[in-house]
């Protein structure tokens, strides 16, 4: 007995679609400048931030990048560093014996297989010490030019206010990554990710978001879950990220 075909993704209602879109529209109109926060100049420096910036903010990270990487510019570098000087550089970022456990470990591994190079594959970050798909859609996204949804908490909760993804599918990222993806044309999944960052960190905050300050809450059925009054809202909006 031939095995059985695999089940055909299911295609989103044509009105979800509509207002995920819209919704987007708008977002890009509000946040022109949206893009990655986290400082870099090569893919490897960009690798490695993001690995860092894990239960902690961009601004924390992009203090301690610099030093880091004057010391370490490189894979084959930081795959040779001194391990208690690693820790000392990054302590300030949070769970600093982990991320040393990772940039040191995908450091060797890039030297070991990569030729001291990042992979511009998914299938290949992921096999990194420390790298998820999360991680590696930064990466490809933002270093390689290669569209992929970062899926981190903010996105998680605005795809939830929002009603893109069903209950179900809200528990895992993976699932809300390709639930998500089926709404929008895959040209705009790097921007969108960034669009629904900034809105998360400047207004859709996870306690107490801006509704009366939302420019997406007439399209948003979680509208209500913050203050509606216009001045009590602004009042929560802030011009960047968690300090």
């Amino acid at each position: 007995m031939p095995p059985a075909a695999p089940e055909a993704p299911v295609k989103p209602p044509t009105s979800l679609v509509r207002r995920a879109r819209k919704i987007h529209r708008v977002l890009a109109e509000t946040y022109p400048e949206a893009g990655c926060e986290l400082d870099f100049r090569t893919p490897f420096e960009l690798l490695v931030a993001t690995v860092l910036s894990a239960q902690t903010t961009d601004r924390r990270v992009n203090a301690v990048t610099p030093v880091l990487f004057a010391a370490y510019p490189d894979a084959a570098a930081l795959a040779a560093a001194d391990r208690t000087a690693v820790e000392e550089i990054i302590r300030s970022t949070g769970f600093y014996r982990a991320k040393t456990d990772s940039v040191l470990g995908l450091s060797a591994a890039l030297v070991e297989r990569y030729d001291g190079e990042v992979p511009a594959r998914l299938r290949d970050l992921v096999t990194l010490p420390g790298v998820g798909r999360k991680t590696a859609n930064v990466v490809l996204g933002n270093a390689f030019d290669v569209p992929g949804l970062t899926v981190d908490t903010h996105f998680a909760r605005l795809v939830r206010r929002f009603e893109w993804v069903d209950d179900d599918v809200a528990k895992d990222p993976v699932k809300i990554e390709h639930a998500v993806g089926a709404l929008f044309p895959r040209r705009d999944w790097t921007m969108l990710s960034h669009r629904l960052i900034w809105h998360g960190r400047r207004r859709c905050h996870a306690r107490k978001p801006a509704c009366g300050a939302c420019p997406v809450a007439h399209w948003c059925p979680a509208y209500g879950t913050g203050p509606t009054d216009p001045v009590e809202a602004a009042r929560l909006v802030t011009t960047q990220g968690r300090a």
